[in-house]
């Protein structure tokens, strides 16, 4: 589903000349995976999130997504891309705070082709365990579950891709164990998930860990010893 094949990132940032970011990084992921990537801080974490996710091209080097190779297109095609086929978790959640849930999780609707599905928004929700909240303000919300509407929204479109970025470093423990059995639950559907966390028993709810180093991958492993399933219930 995912090749990078030699992707290349440089920026040119003042009087330090051009800075490589990512150097030549390789590897591919096949439908339904669970991948999570982990690195230190400036290793290239989120510049290599950045292009998977379509927010950013590489330098060189290119990018496939289900055999399409999007590395170079336009702004305009990436977005549709985004939309359609990509998405996204947030550690800051990015929910309008004076919105509610259930139009939080209709906004990719209306930048796509702008008719808004109200039950399927409503049965998003469902999904994560809060329809009973589709009607609370964001402000209203608990961290968890504010985590938990940013997974509707993110599955709204029916992408088959989701990418999460340090999706509980705003949460607590339990709160987190939520939402990570929630994404486990999502691969296990059949969606490829993407991962980036520093946090060790995080990646271990992962089935395959890319650790990157100096913009390159230093180590890809399987058989990552997973957790115990925590059952999801309660306000996070």
């Amino acid at each position: 589903m995912i090749e990078a094949d030699n992707i290349c990132k440089t920026y040119t940032r003042g009087d330090k000349g051009v800075v490589e970011v990512l150097r030549k990084v390789t590897f591919s992921i096949a439908a339904g995976e669970f991948v999570a990537v982990r690195g230190a801080s400036g290793s290239g974490k989120s510049t290599l999130l950045n292009i998977l996710g379509c927010l950013d091209g590489p330098t060189s080097g290119h990018y496939r997504l289900d055999g399409e190779d999007v590395a170079h297109y336009s702004d305009k095609h990436l977005s549709r891309i985004r939309n359609a086929r990509i998405g996204f978790i947030f550690q800051a959640f990015n929910l309008l705070p004076r919105t509610t849930a259930l139009e939080n999780v209709e906004i990719p609707m209306v930048y796509g082709n702008g008719r808004v599905d109200r039950q399927r928004a409503l049965s998003a929700l469902q999904h994560v365990g809060l329809k009973d909240r589709a009607h609370h303000f964001a402000t209203e919300l608990s961290g968890g579950e504010q985590q938990r509407v940013a997974v509707a929204r993110a599955l709204i479109n029916d992408p088959a891709f989701i990418l999460a970025d340090e999706p509980t470093g705003n949460l607590d423990a339990n709160a987190g164990r939520e939402v990570m059995t929630l994404l486990q639950d999502l691969n296990r559907e059949g969606r490829t998930i993407l991962l980036v966390t520093h946090d060790d028993a995080v990646a271990r709810y992962a089935s395959r860990e890319l650790l990157l180093r100096d913009g390159k991958i230093a180590l890809d492993r399987t058989g990552l010893p997973t957790p115990g399933r925590p059952a999801i219930g309660g306000r996070g």
